[in-house]
């Protein structure tokens, strides 16, 4: 007998087994899907600005980073 043993739902995997219980036209399914992809970019986008900030890049620099190779 083989025992697996999964680790507990995340708050994010909670809450869309709620959303996605009830059934809803492929259209919202679609824009739920749009919605979170955006939500998701603009988090990776703010990471990245924060990490662009503090290294002090530039366009400038990141042509003579680029140009380099």
């Amino acid at each position: 007998m083989r025992v697996s043993m999964n680790p507990p739902l995340s708050n994010v995997q909670t809450e869309l087994l709620k959303v996605f219980s009830a059934d809803i036209p492929e259209t919202h399914l679609l824009e739920l899907k749009n919605i979170m992809a955006r939500f998701l970019l603009e988090k990776a986008q703010d990471s990245a600005d924060k990490i662009w900030q503090e290294k002090g890049y530039s366009d400038e620099k990141l042509r003579d980073i680029l140009s380099k190779k």
